[in-house]
């Protein structure tokens, strides 16, 4: 197998009527949503799009999307999926970085996504429901053979600085995703998965989409997160996996009334949990709430969404995202590329067959993130006796307060534990005395009063004194990404500590 469709497409022969996909229409059967894929892989080659060629896919979460991705990937083409909330000038900007020969859109989504096709000299086709206008498969019978070393997906990674990267994914990495999760998760075709994921995204596309269909197993997918939504489709459809990010089970939490009790999440055998660190707290709180456990994994677009999971069959560890997934390996390292001991933190690398090929156009970018075959993820991190690892910080996270190493997820994880807090995100705030200050940007429970130095008490009691935030501001809601990861990078340092200026002089210390 080398074609990253081949296995649905298997199991679209052998049980052409099991269903593939539920959104909010009638469910896709395999067979459906293979008919679907030949179509626009034939439509594709229709309009010369060779095997190697770049299609830009802007879709939300619905069958449709898949429909496309795998008839692009059964083209041997190379799907770049977008946000649809992208703007015409990112769309562009990927667009152009990646060559695409054609951009394809959801009918809701169209006009960015037009105007830049059409700022680039490229092609563009609306994506209508059903994948309508898409007609003859005759030409598709199987997915094109590709080597397992060519790129199946470009992925833009939204770093900190500069303009987005491309991650290429290959084929290879994408099936060996899959059949790890496959393997990792216990999945069988009698499972029924359930997310509010974006599939634009690595853990929506890679992880779930991948995993679920590769497994022969059914997806249903909501176009839009949201917690009520999600909660019935859980019980609609009797999910017996969910996979989401923290806000998304924060969220549930919130959102469930008293008619929400366990004996709605009775089919749920699993929850994964990806995409930023999950608060203790939170966790605690969601499995006292309904019964049911959440592990949580970690992984990046570079290495495919996967890396470490806790596993099915070992003891949960607080705090920890689990041990490496089978056939990777996870080293803790410092600045010189050296392992650190047992323990300490250093440097997450990455090291095995989900890991990408290296960035689009960017070999020293490559260069700079791939080392001797290790993926260096910007992220800090712990290894224990055991091999479980821990994630701290991101190491471009890390706050330098008087030459005090600070890390935002431990004061976080401190502050999800106040009962008025449902949000928060720890940043650093510059500083001309210590260089950097502790800032924490809060959204609380409706009704809740925020009073800034009870609140410092509070943290003084649990928190060193270096570690405590001096700075505070308090919004609806916070910053968040496609997938509901809060982005610290859209939060404005200058309005927190204005925010924090005008609560002082109101509430004086």
């Amino acid at each position: 197998m080398s074609n990253a469709a081949q296995a649905f497409w298997a199991h679209a022969t052998a049980d052409p009527e099991r269903v593939a996909l539920r959104g909010a229409g009638d469910p896709w059967t395999y067979g459906h949503l293979r008919e679907r894929a030949a179509a626009v892989a034939a439509c594709l080659r229709a309009h010369d799009v060779q095997p190697g060629d770049r299609v830009l896919l802007v879709a939300p979460s619905v069958p449709e999307f898949a429909g496309a991705y795998y008839g692009i990937h059964a083209a041997g083409a190379v799907a770049v999926t977008a946000n649809t909330m992208s703007t015409r000038p990112e769309l562009e900007y990927v667009g152009g970085d990646a060559g695409v020969k054609v951009a394809l859109a959801w009918h809701e989504v169209t006009e960015a996504a037009e105007m830049a096709a059409a700022a680039l000299g490229t092609e563009f086709w609306t994506l209508e429901p059903g994948l309508a206008g898409f007609d003859d498969a005759a030409d598709f019978d199987q997915p094109h053979q590709v080597e397992s070393t060519d790129n199946a997906v470009i992925l833009y990674t939204s770093g900190t600085t500069g303009r987005p990267k491309g991650a290429q994914l290959t084929h290879a990495n994408l099936i060996a995703c899959a059949e790890t999760f496959v393997e990792v998760l216990e999945v069988t075709p009698e499972d029924r998965m359930g997310t509010a994921l974006p599939l634009f995204h690595v853990f929506g596309q890679a992880v779930v989409m991948g995993t679920t269909l590769h497994a022969g197993a059914s997806l249903s997918i909501l176009a839009r997160f949201d917690a009520t939504d999600l909660l019935d489709m859980l019980r609609r459809d009797t999910l017996t996996m969910m996979s989401g990010v923290p806000t998304m089970w924060n969220a549930l939490l919130h959102a469930a009334g008293d008619d929400v009790t366990p004996a709605d999440f009775a089919s749920l055998r699993l929850a994964a949990s990806g995409g930023a660190a999950m608060p203790a707290e939170v966790m605690r709180a969601f499995e006292d709430r309904f019964g049911a456990k959440i592990l949580e994994g970690y992984g990046l677009s570079e290495t495919t969404g996967a890396a470490t999971f806790n596993g099915l069959h070992r003891e949960r560890k607080a705090s920890c995202v689990g041990i490496a997934l089978p056939r990777c390996e996870v080293q803790i390292r410092d600045n010189d590329g050296n392992e650190v001991p047992t323990g300490e933190i250093g440097e997450v690398t990455i090291k095995g067959p989900v890991v990408m090929s290296g960035y689009w156009n960017r070999p020293e970018a490559t260069a700079e993130a791939l080392v001797g075959g290790w993926l260096r993820t910007g992220d800090l991190g712990t290894k224990d006796e055991d091999g479980d690892i821990r994630i701290v910080d991101r190491v471009k996270d890390l706050i330098i307060r008087g030459g005090y190493n600070v890390y935002p997820r431990e004061v976080e994880e401190v502050l999800y534990e106040h009962p008025d807090v449902v949000e928060v995100a720890v940043v650093g705030v510059p500083d001309e005395h210590f260089g950097e200050e502790v800032a924490a940007v809060l959204a609380l429970a409706p009704g809740a009063v925020f009073d800034r130095e009870a609140f410092r008490a509070w943290a003084k009691e649990r928190l060193s004194a270096y570690k405590v935030p001096r700075l505070f501001q308090v919004l609806d809601t916070l910053p968040k990404g496609p997938t509901g990861k809060i982005l610290k990078r859209a939060i404005d340092t200058d309005a927190v500590r204005d925010a924090s200026a005008a609560a002082s002089k109101a509430t004086p210390s």
